[in-house]
């Protein structure tokens, strides 16, 4: 995430979950993607700048990927985690386009112990990049739709549209 001296820039765009705010930086990195009444989602501040041009990647690639035409994101990113959850990010983006993982899978592909289940689904919980960075893919261990910071109902909809679950 920018520190607070630096700009940041947003957008609003619409989308079939809802009105998506972006944040990018002064690089014109994507640092968050939000959803309405996200759990620790963001709102655009009045010292942000609004900005669309810089996002017009972002717009052209989320909406091929709503109209299913995309499988795999190709954007800057910049959300300035720490260590151990820079590499649960990273683990996120390894699950493709209509499959899913569960916690202790991600755990696993990142060397953590079993018993870091939690610490796991707290980092995907944190993720502020929601759909471009896929937690939505993420399941409990019995297969169910579990903790998703954009609310259960999104998580179904992003699955479904992936071929990952049937309507």
């Amino acid at each position: 995430m920018p520190d607070m001296f630096e700009p940041t820039y947003y957008t609003h765009l619409d989308s079939p979950v809802g009105r998506l705010l972006l944040t990018a930086d002064d690089s014109g990195a994507l640092t968050s993607l939000s959803v309405p009444g996200q759990k620790g989602g963001r709102v655009a501040l009045p010292a942000w700048r609004h900005e669309p041009r810089l996002f017009g990647a972002a717009e052209e690639q989320l909406a091929a990927y709503f109209a299913g035409e995309l499988k795999e994101f190709a954007l800057r990113l910049s959300s300035g985690g720490t260590a151990f959850r820079e590499r649960v990010w990273a683990a996120l983006t390894d699950v493709p386009y209509g499959a899913t993982a569960t916690y202790g899978e991600i755990a696993a592909r990142i060397g953590a112990p079993r018993a870091a289940v939690r610490a796991v689904g707290g980092a995907i919980g944190a993720n502020p990049l929601l759909i471009v960075r896929p937690c939505h893919r993420i399941i409990g261990a019995n297969g169910s739709l579990t903790g998703y910071a954009g609310g259960l109902d999104r998580k179904l909809r992003l699955l479904t549209l992936e071929g990952a679950l049937t309507a």
